[in-house]
Formats: C-alpha cells, sequence, structure tokens
C-alpha cells in the first residue's frame, strides 16, 4: 500500500486547494481589521487594597488597633503570596497579593474571600473607625483622561461641565466607566470665634447640636382619609447660604442667628484632597475606561467625535485638553511595529529572490502572505489581540516561518533540475523531509514553551508569544506541504537539460567545503574540544552581560514625583508644585505638563506604579516632544532638583514596560522590633550609598513627625467637670471641624461644616488659649488643665506579612542595571546580614527579586521542555543514540548569544532568556533534519563516512538559506526596545550555531558513532 503523500494530494485536488487559499487570505484581510488591537497585552493585577480610617490616633495605634487585627485574619486566606501594608496617623492601608501561580480567573473569588474574612471581624474593631473600604479594580487603566480647565473658574463649574460631558460620553460605544478625576467637594463653613462664644454664654458643642436638628430630613407622617393619602411636608429646610446666617438658633433658653455669632461661607472642601492642574491651570479630569472587548482606535475616534460636540457647548473660556491618548499611543506603536514588520519581511524575501532566483523566491513570497493570513485567522478565534507582544512575536516568527517553505521549494527546485516532472519534484519533498520538518517544527515550539506556561506576571504578560510562535509555526509546516507544492507546480518549469546529483555539487565552492567538512571529521577530537572551549567561554561572558528585568518605554512622558517631609502640608505640597510648574512652562522641548497634588497620577499606562493618597506627594506627567527631547527634559529636571528643590526628595523616571515596579533597586529589613529593624537598615542604607551607581538612597519609612502631645491635669478636669471626651469633641470643633448638617441643592448634598475660623485653626502657639465649656457653664482656657509637649512619631508604619519592614530603596545612575549593581551590594551585605539576630532578616527586592521570580518561572519548565525535545526526537529518529546526539547541539546558541548581546551592550533579562531557551529549539531543528539525512543516505547504500560528507554538503545551502532569512528579519526587530535584546540573542545564536552545525555536527556524528573512512579496498581507516 503506498503511503499518503498530502502534496500529491493537493496537487490532485488544484482547485479545491486554489479556493482554500482564496478563502484563507481574505481571512486573514478580515481577521486584520476585526482583531482587538491596545498598547500592551491585558494581565491579571494581583493586588487588592484594604483601607480603613481611624481619626485621631496615632501611625502606632493604627498599626496595633487596626491593620494587625486585619492583617491577621486576612492570613487565614489560601494562595496568599505578600500581605504589605502601611499604617499612618488616621489611616491604614494593607494590600493584599496572592501567589504569581494562582489562574487569574480565581482572582475575583479570592477577593471575595477578603471580603467575607474582614467582615466576620469587623465588629470587633476599635468604635471610631471608618470601613474597611475595599479596592480590587486596581489595576484599571484609563484609555483616555480629558482635562477641563479655564481661567477664573471655580472647581463646581468645572465639576459641572465635566459632569454633563460624562453623560454624554457614557452613550459611546465601548465605553464602560467614566471617573471624575480632581474634583473637589463643595463645603459650607459655619466659622466661629471661642471667644465670641464665650462671650454669649454658647458651648460649641450644643450650637452643632442645634444645627443638626434643624436641617434634618424626618419624616412628618401621612395624613390618611377615605379618597387619598395626604404626606405632610414641613419646610424649614435650609435653601441658601443666607438662610443658615439668619437661622434662629434656640439655646439655653435663648434665640440667636447663626450670623451673630459665626460667619458662614461656601467653599470647597479644607484641606483638598487630590488635585488636578494641567499647564499651571486647575482642572477636573475625566477618565474613561475601555470595555475588555473594545478595540481603543475605534473607541478613540468615537470619543473624538463626541468630544467636538460637547466643545461646542461649554462655557466661554472653557478648555478640554487630552492629555492621555491610548488610541494614538497604539496607533504610533503599531505603526512602528507595521514598519519594522514589513523591513523583516522585505530582508526574507531578499534572501529568497537573491538565492532561489525569481521563481523559486516568488514560491516563498506567496507563501508568508498564506501563513500569516493563518495566523491572524486563529488569533481572531482563539480572541487575541494586536499588541506590543503579539507584534513582536509575529515579527520572531517571520524569520522562521520560512524556513519549511524554504526547504521544500529548494528541494523541488533541485529535482527539477535533475530533470524531474513537476508532479514528482513538488511531491518529493514531502516524502523525503515532511516529517522531520515537522518534527523540527515542534521542536522549535516546545523552546517556547515555557514562557506559555509560566506562572508569573511577567508570563502571564508575555505568553502571546509562544501563542503566536505555536501557532505561526504549525501553520508555516502546513504551508511548506500544500501550498509551497501547489504554487510551485504553477510558477516552476522543467529544467530543459537533466543533471546527475553529484554534478550539482561538483562545483568550486560545493568541492571546498567537501574539504572542510572532511578535515572536521578526520580532525573530530580537535573539533569538538574547540567548541567545547568556546561553549564555556559563551557561559563565562553570558555572566558578564548587563542584567535586566524588563527594558524601559520608549514613549516620551516623564514621571516627575516630589515628596516633602513625611507629616508637609498639603499647601506646601501645592506650593512646590507650582515652582515645578514655573520651570515646566519656560521648557521648549515640553509639550504639555499635568499635576496630581496629595496623590499620584491615575494609571493612564497598564504598567506604571500607582502611588496612593499622600498629602505630601506632587506628581506630574510631562508630555515630551519626542525621547532625545526627554532626555533633555530629564537632565534638567535633575539640575533643578540640587539647585531649585532642597528640601524636596525629587525623582525624575521614564515609564517602565512589564509589570509594574516601584524602585529598581530594594533591599527589606524585617524582624520583631521597629527599633531594631530601624537600626539594621540604617546600616544597610549607609552601604547603598557607598555604591558610586546608586542614587536617592532612601527608605519607605521617611522621617518621624512632630505632633502636640495634650498632658490633661485629671484633677482639675474633674474639677471643672470637663471630660476628656468632651475635650476632644470641643478640639475637633474648633480645628478639624464637624458636622452640623448638609446643604440639599437640586442633586447634591453639601456638608455643612462648624469649625473655628481660619486665624485661629491654623495658630498652633495660640492653642494654650482655646477656651472650653466647663461644667458649672463657664468657660476656661486649656492652659489652665492641660500641659502641652511637642513629641516626635513615626509618620508611617510600614508592614510585611505582619513584621515591621523597612524597604531601603534607589535609583540607579543611567547607563547601570539595577540587577548588576544589586549584586555589587549584596556581598557588601554579608557582614551585616551574617550579625543579624534571630527573627531579623534581610531580603533582596526590586527588579533583582523580579527577575528572579519571573525566571524560576521559566527555568522550572525546562525540564518538561527537555523531556518532550527527547519524546519528539525519539520519534522521528527511532533511535536513542542519535536522539542524544541532537540534544547535545541544543546549548551551541548560548556561544552566540552571549557575545551577540555583549559586543552590542544589550542587557541579559526576561525577553533574552526567552531568545536563548527559544534558540535550543531552532538549533535542534537544522540537527535533526542533517541527522536524518545522513540516516536516509546510509539506507540508500552510502558507506556512513560518505553519508555524513554528502549529506552535510547537500544541506548546507537550505541551512544557510533558512539560517539568513532568520537573522536578517531579527535585524528590524533589534532595534525595538522591548525585543532588541531577544532578536540580539537570536541572530549571534544563530549565526555561530549554523556554522557549527555544518562543521561541528558531522564531527560529533562521526566520533559519536565512531565512523571510519573506508579506502578504496573497502576497509576501515582508523582516525
Amino acid at each position: 500500500m503506498r503511503e499518503f503523500n498530502l502534496s500529491a494530494w493537493v496537487l490532485e485536488h488544484r482547485a479545491f486547494t486554489g479556493f482554500i487559499m482564496a478563502l484563507l487570505l481574505f481571512g486573514g484581510i478580515f481577521a486584520y481589521f476585526r482583531l482587538g488591537q491596545r498598547e500592551d497585552p491585558e494581565f491579571t493585577f494581583r493586588v487588592m487594597v484594604v483601607k480603613t480610617l481611624y481619626p485621631g490616633a496615632t501611625a502606632q495605634e493604627v498599626e496595633q488597633q487596626l491593620t494587625d487585627r486585619l492583617e491577621k485574619k486576612i492570613q487565614e486566606l489560601p494562595s496568599l503570596n505578600i500581605l504589605r501594608s502601611y499604617s499612618k496617623p488616621g489611616e491604614s492601608v494593607i494590600f493584599v497579593t496572592p501567589r504569581e501561580d494562582t489562574p487569574p480567573k480565581e482572582i475575583p473569588d479570592l477577593w471575595y474571600q477578603v471580603r467575607k474574612k474582614v467582615d466576620d471581624i469587623r465588629l470587633t474593631l476599635p468604635p471610631g473607625s471608618i470601613g474597611p473600604f475595599f479596592n480590587d479594580e486596581f489595576g484599571d487603566t484609563y484609555s483616555l483622561i480629558y482635562a477641563f480647565s479655564g481661567q477664573g473658574l471655580s472647581y463646581a463649574e468645572l465639576k459641572k461641565a465635566a459632569d454633563s460631558a460624562r453623560q454624554q460620553l457614557l452613550r459611546v460605544k465601548d465605553v464602560e466607566k467614566i471617573d471624575l478625576i480632581g474634583t473637589q467637594d463643595e463645603k459650607i463653613y459655619i466659622e466661629f470665634s471661642d471667644k465670641k462664644l464665650a462671650e454669649l454664654g454658647l458651648d460649641a458643642n450644643a450650637v452643632a447640636e442645634a444645627l443638626q436638628a434643624q436641617n434634618s430630613m424626618t419624616s412628618a407622617g401621612t395624613v390618611y382619609t377615605a379618597q387619598r393619602n395626604l404626606p405632610i411636608r414641613l419646610t424649614g429646610q435650609f435653601d441658601s447660604v443666607d438662610s443658615i446666617a439668619k437661622l434662629p438658633v434656640p439655646i439655653q433658653g435663648r434665640t440667636l442667628r447663626v450670623g451673630d455669632f459665626a460667619h458662614v461661607k461656601r467653599g470647597y472642601l479644607d484641606p483638598p484632597e487630590l488635585k488636578m492642574r494641567i499647564n499651571g491651570k486647575e482642572a477636573v479630569g475625566l477618565g474613561i475606561t475601555m470595555n475588555k472587548r473594545g478595540d481603543v482606535l475605534e473607541l478613540g475616534k468615537a470619543l473624538e467625535a463626541a468630544k467636538i460636540q460637547i466643545e461646542g457647548e461649554l462655557p466661554v473660556g472653557m478648555d478640554v485638553d487630552q492629555i492621555a491618548d491610548q488610541p494614538r499611543v497604539v496607533n504610533k506603536a503599531i505603526g512602528e511595529f507595521l514598519s519594522t514588520f514589513f523591513e523583516a519581511l522585505a530582508a526574507v524575501l531578499l534572501v529568497s529572490f537573491l538565492s532561489l532566483g525569481f521563481r523559486t523566491g516568488s514560491v516563498v513570497a506567496l507563501t508568508v502572505p498564506l501563513v500569516l493570513s493563518g495566523t491572524l485567522l486563529c488569533m481572531l478565534l482563539f480572541g487575541m489581540e494586536i499588541h506590543r507582544i503579539s507584534l513582536g512575536a509575529l515579527i520572531l516568527a517571520l524569520g522562521l516561518l520560512v524556513d519549511d517553505a524554504m526547504i521544500s521549494i529548494e528541494m523541488m527546485a533541485r529535482k527539477l533540475e535533475e530533470g524531474w516532472d513537476r508532479i514528482d519534484a513538488a511531491t518529493y519533498a514531502y516524502r523525503a523531509t515532511a516529517f522531520p520538518m515537522l518534527t523540527g517544527t515542534l521542536v522549535t515550539i516546545v523552546g517556547f514553551l515555557p514562557v506559555g506556561l509560566a506562572k508569573s506576571q511577567a508570563g502571564e504578560y508575555t505568553v502571546s508569544i509562544f501563542q503566536v510562535m505555536g501557532i505561526s509555526l504549525l501553520l508555516s509546516w502546513i504551508g511548506a506541504v500544500v501550498f509551497t507544492p501547489y504554487l510551485g507546480f504553477l510558477l516552476l518549469k522543467v529544467q530543459p537539460h537533466s543533471a546527475h546529483d553529484r554534478d550539482l555539487f561538483d562545483t568550486p565552492f560545493y568541492n571546498r567545503l567537501r574539504h572542510w567538512v572532511e578535515w572536521c571529521v578526520e580532525h573530530r577530537k580537535k573539533v569538538i574540544i574547540a567548541t567545547v572551549a568556546l561553549f564555556c567561554v559563551g557561559v563565562a561572558t553570558l555572566s558578564q552581560v548587563p542584567e535586566q528585568f524588563f527594558p524601559l518605554s520608549n514613549r516620551p512622558e516623564v514621571i516627575i514625583d516630589l515628596w516633602l517631609p513625611e507629616g508637609s502640608s498639603f499647601a506646601q505640597s501645592e506650593a512646590t508644585a507650582k515652582r515645578m510648574e514655573n520651570i515646566l512652562s519656560k521648557d521648549e522641548d515640553v509639550v504639555n505638563y499635568t499635576a496630581y497634588i496629595g496623590g499620584g497620577t491615575p494609571r493612564f499606562f497598564l504598567l506604571i506604579v500607582q502611588q496612593l493618597a499622600n498629602t505630601n506627594l506632587s506628581e506630574f506627567v510631562v508630555m515630551t516632544k519626542d525621547n532625545a527631547a526627554r532626555e533633555r527634559v530629564m537632565q534638567r529636571i535633575r539640575s533643578a532638583f540640587s539647585t531649585d528643590f532642597p528640601a524636596v526628595r525629587g525623582r525624575v523616571m521614564r515609564l517602565n514596560v512589564g509589570p509594574p515596579m516601584d524602585y529598581p533597586l530594594v533591599f527589606r529589613v524585617l524582624g520583631e522590633d521597629p527599633e531594631i529593624v530601624r537600626n539594621i537598615a540604617d546600616r544597610v542604607a549607609e552601604v547603598m550609598r557607598a555604591n558610586p551607581d546608586t542614587v536617592d538612597v532612601n527608605d519607605d519609612w521617611h522621617d518621624r513627625i512632630p505632633s502636640l502631645r495634650l498632658v490633661l491635669d485629671q484633677d482639675k478636669a474633674r474639677a471643672l467637670g470637663v471630660s476628656t471626651s468632651s475635650l476632644s469633641k470641643t478640639l475637633q470643633a474648633h480645628y478639624t471641624g464637624i458636622p452640623a448638617g448638609q446643604f440639599r441643592e437640586d442633586d447634591k448634598l453639601i456638608d455643612i461644616v462648624w469649625r473655628a475660623q481660619n486665624d485661629l485653626r491654623t495658630a498652633a502657639d495660640r492653642l494654650p488659649d482655646v477656651t472650653v465649656r466647663t461644667g458649672n457653664g463657664r468657660t476656661a482656657p486649656l492652659s489652665q488643665f492641660v500641659k502641652f509637649e511637642t513629641v516626635f512619631e513615626d509618620g508611617v508604619r510600614w508592614h510585611r506579612n505582619r513584621f515591621p519592614a523597612i524597604s531601603v530603596r534607589a535609583d540607579v545612575i543611567d547607563g547601570k542595571m539595577a540587577p548588576d549593581v544589586a549584586a555589587e551590594i549584596i556581598p557588601k551585605l554579608k557582614p551585616i546580614q551574617d550579625q543579624l539576630p534571630i527573627g531579623y532578616f534581610l531580603e533582596t527586592g526590586g527588579s533583582k527579586e523580579d527577575a528572579g521570580i519571573s525566571q524560576k518561572s521559566i527555568l522550572v519548565w525546562i525540564p518538561l521542555v527537555l523531556v518532550v525535545t527527547l519524546i519528539l526526537l525519539m520519534m522521528q529518529l527511532q533511535n536513542l543514540s542519535r536522539t542524544f546526539l541532537v540534544f547535545v547541539t541544543a546549548p551551541l546558541g548560548v556561544i552566540g548569544a552571549a557575545f551577540a548581546l555583549l559586543l552590542f551592550r544589550a542587557p541579559f533579562g526576561f525577553v533574552a532568556l526567552l531568545g536563548i531557551i527559544a534558540l535550543s529549539g531552532m538549533i535542534m531543528r537544522n540537527s535533526v533534519i542533517l541527522v536524518d539525512q545522513i540516516e536516509q543516505d546510509q539506507k540508500a547504500g552510502l558507506d556512513a563516512w560518505t553519508a555524513i560528507v554528502e549529506s552535510t554538503v547537500r544541506r548546507f545551502r537550505p541551512i544557510l538559506l533558512t539560517a539568513a532569512a532568520a537573522i536578517l528579519a531579527m535585524i528590524p526587530l533589534s532595534r525595538n526596545d522591548f525585543f532588541g535584546p531577544q532578536a540580539i540573542a537570536i541572530m549571534g545564536g544563530l549565526t555561530v550555531a549554523t556554522v557549527l552545525t555544518v562543521f561541528f555536527l558531522p564531527a560529533l556524528y562521526a566520533a559519536w558513532f565512531r565512523v571510519e573512512r573506508i579506502d578504496s579496498s573497502g576497509n576501515g581507516v582508523a582516525q
């Protein structure tokens, strides 16, 4: 029974094959326009934030009464990895992070478990605590952010316009939600003078209670008659600020109007919460989140059309600026990738045409779009998207997907040169190399398997490399045995003369090549020893290559952080931000800038580290003209830090690619006693500062902050009839203010706040003069029964897995890689680590830790890759000895990869590691085809020596062509910030490995099987 030949079947059904090819081509075009497009692939943010407020408590009290209780319960969670938290005066924030190998589909249930466990102990939290509040949408990214601003316009006017625009934009297709950013809630303040109240004999707390009763919304009942029900409505609620001032308040038998003893005014939250400013103007922002199934480019077009309509309805003088524009970024990124893709395609086609000729090269050129169309169609069917990673993977695949087609058409062309007819020539490749090619293709795909199985954020971020490579390479094999024979049958012609196989390879070049191969076989020991030595040098060289976790983004934005000392006021942060605005406004390289005062920027880029609310923080997002301008702006800002901002811890950063990471260089100190932890952390900081490559060494506990401690004389207080509770309420009413009702205006509820006048609230030296109502109805100053002390307390206290933890952090100078700097510092920390008391720990964090976690998630699958590869090789070669022979060629790529990375100064990181692992599959692919050819030649009657030499000579051209196509396709990608190191590793590794396949593999084969030359008499000649 004749074996089935797929290529022959294709040629027997040419009409059907042509129809399928046309359908596939149009399907690919359709898929390209239907595939979702975004800047970065989606990946699950494995962080939940649990926030609880405890007004009036110190950081230590918050830690003991709130944070520790909550953490103890949350620690019961399954799949929990890290529990980080900080406690500040009046505020507890816990970050819940599950293990990286937790499947994304299980994350929502894990967040539900967090809520459940916290609810179990909610009633045990101390009285006066507010919350907890949960945020499991920490990773939501705004596709676009609009800023509404205008000189002379109030926050109320800006908010009204932004809220109106929000309602209209929510109607746009694929808009999931829209948040207002930087709004300041309106308040009505009733400000009193305690001296005035004392003169009138009024108690501040009693006045506040009277105001609350006056404006409460309480049902007055309903009159039920036989005909209808009549609800009873009472007037008297506030309807204007003036009505509040005129409100008569009955107190202690007297009736006074509010305006007689207090000043009523309408304003905004004081001190403010997060403020947003655009180009020096106060603004209110709209952050738009896209539906996960949406197309960001289509969303951008729809929102632009809606924005034009909205601008026509805005008040005169109001501007709308687009400060985050993901559609534009995605469009630009995809344009750059497509340009790279077409450069790579041109390189591949150039190799095809120059080496194979026009007609033969045309077959390869026509196969490429068919395979790509099939890949795009599969991406659509499997719900994949076009983004940074999938496009880069397509370019990586481009250099490899022509390999099978080149092998197939080169073999067909050679048979036509020998005088075969078109049918036999077109079907010969399937008989001779289809299954070795399939095995080689599968081995190449297996090389990318670790990234497909990696259980980490980095693995989830890059998983589409494996998906796209797997799809495209499998389709390339199908193309080689289906489309290539079909196209070759149509385009190639039978040669007018026939030639013997020996004649085709009996040229000066092939004769020299044959001589070199024979020399390598004869001097096999020298070749093997030289190759092993070269491999050892390559491994040593790789250890000298700078390490990097993930590369920086090529986006032109610059992030500026301005940190004031812990405890600084919002007003001081705002003044500092305005000084930075003044500098940026004069910089010609700056297109626009947005300031966020009191917190960090909203997440406009998936991979940023989002800073939470901090009154001592101002963060800028600066858009520069281009990447060169970005570098100039960064240098000028760093100079300004040293001259114009002496009291500010300033930081200027580019955007990162890959899982978010705050500081690249981090060392953590953990232990039971915070004082001991602090001492150890200070010693670690000294070692880090001694390294010349570190910048801005700091820790996350910051400085201790001053506070006023009031020591109450209990005997005097009891004699005066003053309790701790009444005193606390009086001071809160005086300084912070207490709620005195709500003013209802349309759909708004505006808080009415009862507090002291501004000059009384902001003068710390006047605290002793604050008058307090005593038990006998009189007043007395605080100084009569209170002693005043200024003490220092922690501004923030961090925990990690319930241990007090201080993270000592730093940036590194430009041109240095954080893992390399960490590697220099770690040995110098050893003396500190050796002296640590029991129960205290020193850990490495930052990019060194993240790179280790990500690389471990890749390397853990290497045994599976080895097993699957061995199975595939055994299935093909059916010989254990030949299988291991092919297998030992896998590491050869390290040699060229290491030299290339060092030569081009490309860092060795996560993506470069993927390239080196994938190289092993590419090398074994060539090896298995060559070894299979040797075996076939031996079965055809050639002796082992001749089979080794002649098979290598015949396989040289396709091996060289496929390697050249892959290497040249990598050149455009080598300029890419993300895939550059991977492309360089593959280029260098494949270049050296190709040479070794031609010269080292024959020598290894001869040594492995102890092959001897057969002399003319048929006897073996020992070598």
